[in-house]
């Protein structure tokens, strides 16, 4: 306590109550209320020594009290209203001589309304922009600048929807009021109704100038767990917390931690600047996650780019499932090829067992309901089933034939061995025959003119959707690419 108020807590405090009280009514300045944060509270004399030396140079008070259901040694839970001002003071924690550079100088913070999950960490591109859709205009964060105190130069970016960046001098006594426009159940998928509201961050990053003027030198970072109800609705719920902690005995009431009248934001590491940095931790600069991932990993052929297209029969089934054995890379290539290069970001760190590891609801979580149950789908389903399936191979040149049964003397044992690719056809139509054939025998497919299949006595008939919607299942064919009339291209003949 006695380092608390030599540090300079309290300077200044008595002389400026009364003007401040004046000014900020219901949220002046208290000295009780400084006296009773729960930060001593948390203090632990089990500490090793020397990290009871550490002494944060800022302190950040949010003016809004703690749940009284938070067991002891948890993180303190705060309820917020959506749309109210709740004020966070900004304090001078400094000892005498700590980060002297910055007497007389202003420093810059950043408040934030972040996600406290981490699965939903992973996503905060994708949930805020999906939150914009839906609130065309409004912001998650904003800045009550009229209640607000000592607080200058105020800038919000338009791009980060979720935070608000200001100057202010230590020196002097700071209030910013915050308004979290965002509730807790925004984020959650709906399923049954009433459903329980994922907890956010409030997160402040406090930097100085360095020399080139420009505020990046990072000084301090704190943050607190809150949650966001629709207006009034924190207040019932805190009313709730506590009428059942009412209820509970003497005993089980010494498990859980009394309700504070106000939050401190306990000390964490600072925001990271891209959103996706929890899941790219390599030294290499990364792009963001508006810039286009085809230039990173090779992209299949686009003929092959349909969750459900088979392929020629070489490849079948070779990339269409993701095995718990494959690297990184493999698996930026089987997002890529599977249409879900938006994500190659996002799982720019996962491997085929960490994908897979993934239940449906955290895809549906993480990617959005249409995305997630598809990529769910293309992750753990089965290929779709072909329509039709029949075997094709190319006949040999009559030349070789011809050599080879003069060279065996009719012995089958040296005859031309017949090797068939499988043809899986999805639609009953002849041009999906042509392009699979097309696909199968690396024939360049403007070069096939027409196919026909051979009939009695030699005719050649024309293949046509309802020819193929009558093929058996499983039928085998050969067949022959003979030079067009006109010399341009081939006809295919199917035998």
């Amino acid at each position: 306590m006695d380092e608390v108020i030599e540090s300079g807590l309290v300077h200044d405090f008595d002389a400026s109550l009364s003007g401040i009280g004046q000014e900020l009514g219901a949220g002046a300045y208290s000295m009780s209320d400084v006296l009773a944060l729960p930060i001593f509270k948390q203090e632990d004399s089990s500490l090793p020594q020397e990290n009871e030396t550490k002494h944060p140079p800022f302190q950040y008070v949010m003016c809004a009290a703690t749940s009284p259901a938070v067991k002891l040694y948890d993180e303190t839970l705060t309820y917020l209203n959506q749309g109210q001002s709740y004020e966070i003071r900004m304090l001078d924690n400094r000892k005498a001589g700590d980060i002297p550079e910055i007497n007389g100088k202003l420093v810059k913070s950043i408040i934030r309304v972040v996600f406290h999950d981490r699965r939903l960490q992973y996503t905060e591109h994708q949930q805020l922009e999906g939150w914009k859709w839906n609130r065309p205009g409004d912001r998650l964060l904003d800045l009550d600048i009229p209640m607000s105190v000592g607080v200058i130069d105020i800038k919000t970016n338009p791009s980060q929807l979720n935070a608000v960046e200001f100057l202010w001098d230590p020196t002097k006594c700071t209030s910013a009021f915050i308004q979290v426009h965002c509730i807790s159940t925004e984020f959650t998928p709906r399923k049954h109704g009433g459903e329980k509201g994922v907890p956010f961050r409030i997160q402040v990053d406090t930097f100085k100038q360095t020399e080139n003027g420009e505020y990046t030198d990072h000084l301090h970072s704190a943050s607190c767990q809150i949650k966001v109800f629709k207006p009034k609705g924190a207040d019932r719920k805190q009313k709730t917390d506590r009428e059942k902690m009412e209820k509970r005995t003497a005993h089980e009431k010494e498990k859980y931690q009394p309700s504070y009248d106000t939050t401190v934001l306990t000390e964490c590491s600072p925001w990271p600047d891209t959103p996706t940095t929890f899941v790219n931790n390599s030294p290499t600069p990364a792009p963001t996650f508006t810039s286009a991932q085809h230039n990173t990993y090779s992209v299949p052929d686009s003929n092959s780019s349909s969750p459900n297209h088979q392929g020629d029969g070489t490849s079948q089934g070779s990339g269409d499932q993701l095995h718990p054995s494959a690297t990184i890379q493999e698996t930026q290539q089987w997002l890529l090829k599977h249409r879900f290069s938006t994500y190659t970001r996002l799982f720019s760190n996962f491997s085929g067992a960490d994908l897979l590891k993934l239940t449906r609801e955290d895809l549906v979580q993480i990617c959005g309901p249409a995305d997630g149950i598809r990529l769910y789908n293309a992750l753990k389903s089965r290929s779709v089933r072909p329509r039709l399936t029949i075997y094709v191979c190319q006949e040999p040149l009559r030349s070789i034939q011809l050599e080879r049964q003069d060279a065996g003397n009719g012995d089958s044992s040296n005859g031309a061995i017949y090797v068939y690719h499988a043809i899986y056809l999805e639609e009953m139509a002849a041009s999906e025959v042509t392009r699979k054939l097309a696909l199968a025998f690396n024939i360049p497919l403007h070069q096939i003119n027409q196919v026909y299949r051979q009939g009695p006595t030699g005719i050649h008939i024309l293949v046509s959707d309802q020819m193929v919607q009558n093929f058996q299942d499983e039928s085998c064919f050969l067949f022959t690419m003979i030079k067009a009339e006109n010399g341009e291209g081939f006809h295919i003949i199917l035998k």
